[in-house]
């Protein structure tokens, strides 16, 4: 059977809960409430298993806070016999602007901590869709900003791609990273002005 992985980056406990650097987790919430599914309290993780016209995704959210997430993914991979070209990762971004969202086959960390230790634990050859948090914070609060917990306003503006983001999903499962990339990445420049 088709087995494929998808992980949502972010840090667990309350704390962190509405944070923008837990934009994957809230990704992941998003597709699991549309599919009818609940996470589990796993090994590295919350997991829920859901099915894509016959093929199996899991989907991860890591418990290993976000320096740590490799640990989770690569653990799931190997329990779960799934190869790395069926990994998708989601994470927050500072460089997009909000609500703007990027695919990629590889690459590097473009300086996320998440996907650098999975980077160090497993190479760079695994799919990301990278979400926009925008960086409207003062020098040297990157941290504070990341940190914090989005708005009302932000999580409207931020609706659209959650919405695209469970599409994006189902469609590297039903059809690969590099249609999927085709298909989405012109729409993910929303701001006409950019």
């Amino acid at each position: 059977m088709d087995k494929f992985l998808i992980c949502g980056l972010g840090n667990p406990g309350d704390e962190y809960t509405g944070t923008r650097h837990n934009t994957g987790f809230m990704i992941l919430d998003a597709f699991a409430e549309a599919s009818n599914i609940c996470f589990e309290d796993k090994r590295y993780g919350f997991v829920a298993k859901a099915s894509i016209k016959g093929r199996k995704v899991i989907l991860l959210k890591p418990t290993t806070f976000m320096n740590l997430s490799g640990n989770a993914v690569r653990y799931w991979l190997n329990a779960e016999k799934i190869d790395q070209s069926r990994l998708l990762v989601i994470s927050d971004d500072v460089a997009l602007p909000l609500g703007d969202f990027r695919l990629k086959a590889s690459g590097s960390n473009g300086g996320h901590n998440g996907l650098g230790h999975i980077i160090q634990l497993i190479g760079d050859n695994y799919a990301r869709l990278r979400v926009g948090i925008g960086n409207d914070y003062p020098r040297g609060r990157q941290v504070d900003w990341v940190l914090g917990h989005y708005s009302e306003e932000e999580l409207k503006e931020l609706q659209p791609t959650f919405d695209t983001s469970i599409e994006i999903i189902k469609s590297f499962v039903l059809q690969g990273i590099n249609n999927t990339m085709n298909q989405f990445n012109k729409l993910g420049k929303r701001k006409s002005n950019d």
